[in-house]
């Protein structure tokens, strides 16, 4: 029988805390939230590695995300408990478990009908999330604005649409792939648009509809 509560304390200690992940609010909600519960059968004794888990065959790059990433780009959305977030890739659910007790409302939007499904059932207990099934490049512009927009896997172009249903003030958060060394980063809206920076060195599975544009060479 796998201790999966003393697993997860394993994980937030070992994983979650060494980097540089300190508030508090985080570390009690990655606590609690059963991390296998939002996992493939197969892959429920892995959920606590360090590491991307897969969500099964035929999902090409969809993952639950390290649980390090997740917790240091939650660090940086500094999400308050009026927020209202957006997650983009929400898959089986995890994320949005996690933020859903961090924020006073959770948008999550998946494409894959299969994942949107069990993220229905998995989330289906929380009053403050609502799942919405649609193509993650096209956001979900009937809920904006959004106080935090987090996606749950990588891009390799800016997200222009969906930056654009972000709050005045809002955060939106990401790995950008690129070059040797992906990136997690934040850009904020501030008067004249959109700023970021860079975070931490991250490289996480890039999301449908965010892939770089082929190029061709003669």
């Amino acid at each position: 029988m796998i201790d999966f509560p003393a697993l997860r304390t394993k994980m937030v200690d070992g994983q979650v805390r060494p980097n540089d992940v300190t508030d508090l609010r985080i570390i009690d909600a990655m606590g609690e939230v059963a991390r296998e519960d939002f996992a493939p059968e197969d892959q429920k004794p892995l959920a606590y590695l360090d590491r991307d888990l897969p969500l099964g065959e035929g999902r090409a790059a969809r993952v639950l995300i390290q649980p390090m990433v997740l917790a240091r780009l939650l660090q940086y959305a500094g999400i308050k408990p009026t927020d209202k977030v957006l997650e983009v890739g929400s898959a089986s659910g995890y994320g949005a478990a996690v933020l859903a007790r961090l924020a006073g409302s959770v948008v999550a939007l998946e494409q894959d009908p299969d994942l949107a499904a069990i993220a229905r059932r998995r989330l289906a207990g929380l009053a403050n999330v609502a799942v919405v099934e649609a193509p993650l490049v096209k956001g979900v512009a009937d809920a904006a604005p959004f106080d935090v927009i987090l996606f749950n896997g990588a891009v390799a172009t800016f997200p222009e649409t969906v930056a654009g249903q972000l709050a005045k003030g809002g955060r939106l958060l990401f790995v950008e792939e690129g070059g040797s060394a992906p990136k997690a980063k934040l850009y904020t809206r501030g008067d004249a648009g959109v700023s970021g920076r860079a975070l931490f060195n991250a490289s996480v599975p890039v999301l449908p509809g965010f892939q770089a544009a082929e190029t061709f060479a003669f």
